[in-house]
């Protein structure tokens, strides 16, 4: 399986790309996508779109695993990144790739044990599970991965399920 893992955010948006083949993990790219805070919001979110298009259609995933909105106390942050969460549906609905969604501790969770695991941590368990030499960078690039290893875990425990209900 082929997964693409997004970490949205309308400045910075982190994708990080996971093939799995049986137990056996490769981080095959990661990144960020940057937008200048400079512009207002409308071409920021067509930018963010086009090159969101642009991964979808170049790497070819099978699955898109999202990070879900976080509401803190900040409103305007939270309204950006829905935004642009709202961008990473529609560009991954028009590639016809199947979104998944998890929230924030689930990934935590699933990568490191922890729901509450600060950030470093999760960064350096990804680094290890995917034999990397450090952690991505940026840091939206390594939380993008954590929620495609996510995606993965779960998604192996989904099938198994499936299975077993046979």
């Amino acid at each position: 399986m082929f997964v693409l893992g997004i970490d949205p955010g309308l400045s910075v948006t982190g994708y990080g790309l996971v093939e799995s083949r049986g137990l056996r993990l490769r981080a095959v790219a990661a990144g960020a996508i940057r937008t200048s805070p400079t512009m207002a919001d409308a071409p920021r979110l067509a930018e963010l779109f086009a090159d969101l298009e642009a991964l979808l259609a170049e790497y070819r995933p099978d699955e898109v695993a999202l990070e879900q909105v976080f509401v803190n106390r900040n409103l305007q942050t939270a309204t950006a990144v829905g935004r642009a969460v709202g961008v990473a549906l529609l560009a991954a609905a028009r590639a016809g790739t199947p979104v998944f969604e998890y929230t924030p501790s689930a990934v935590k969770l699933a990568v490191t044990g922890s729901g509450d695991a600060a950030k470093d941590r999760v960064q350096a368990v990804v680094a290890r599970r995917l034999g990397l030499t450090a952690a991505p960078r940026p840091a939206d690039a390594a939380d993008a991965l954590a929620v495609a290893l996510c995606h993965l875990q779960s998604s192996a425990l989904r099938r198994a399920v499936a299975g077993a209900g046979r």
